[in-house]
């Protein structure tokens, strides 16, 4: 159902949902601490709304591996033609097709309240990062806002981002420790990193 809603809307997505404000996307990307030369795994990547700031991040050496469940936000992604290395995988968040410890971060920009099993998804976000790499779930909003958007939509209307308590067992238990979570009325941003 997640995959037609968003094949659904991959058309209007850029007008209807993506952040419009770009430096509130570029302060962001500079906040992940990706480094020059990673390999970033970029989980619901949508219409690519967040690629070119990724892409700045990464530098020339590195490359972004752009996972969506929706063929459609995929389709959009590709035809913006972005300057550097940008794979695209069709794919669900349980199941990525990736080797393990094949990533040195991972980035889940407006995509984690939308992931339908969210302990499985983490697990295996965790089998394809590498030792001491990192997880980002982010959003250009507060959690308060962004469960409310949602709530207000029935196709999604389940599909929140957890309470504090709730992200950091379920990230735990994944596998995943430094847990630092930021929740204020200009964003949302949740890091973890890999146990050694």
């Amino acid at each position: 159902m997640i995959r037609t809603y968003f094949n659904g809307k991959a058309a209007i997505w850029d007008e209807i949902a993506a952040e419009k404000d770009q430096s509130k996307l570029m302060q962001m990307a500079e906040r992940l601490d990706i480094r020059p030369g990673s390999m970033v795994l970029d989980i619901g990547t949508g219409t690519g709304v967040f690629i070119p700031y990724m892409l700045h991040s990464i530098g020339c050496e590195g490359k972004i591996l752009a996972l969506d469940i929706a063929e459609e936000m995929l389709h959009r992604a590709r035809a913006k033609g972005f300057n550097g290395a940008v794979a695209y995988l069709n794919a669900d968040v349980a199941h990525i097709p990736l080797l393990e410890a094949s990533v040195d971060s991972v980035v889940c920009y407006s995509s984690f309240p939308h992931f339908q099993d969210k302990e499985k998804a983490l697990a295996e976000i965790c089998r394809v990062v590498k030792r001491g790499g990192r997880l980002f779930i982010c959003h250009s909003s507060s959690r308060e806002a962004i469960n409310g958007i949602h709530n207000g939509i029935p196709e999604v209307a389940h599909d929140v981002i957890p309470e504090e308590w709730e992200m950091r067992e379920m990230l735990s238990e994944a596998g995943f420790a430094d847990i630092v979570i930021e929740d204020n009325c200009e964003n949302y941003l949740c890091r973890a990193l890999k146990k050694g």
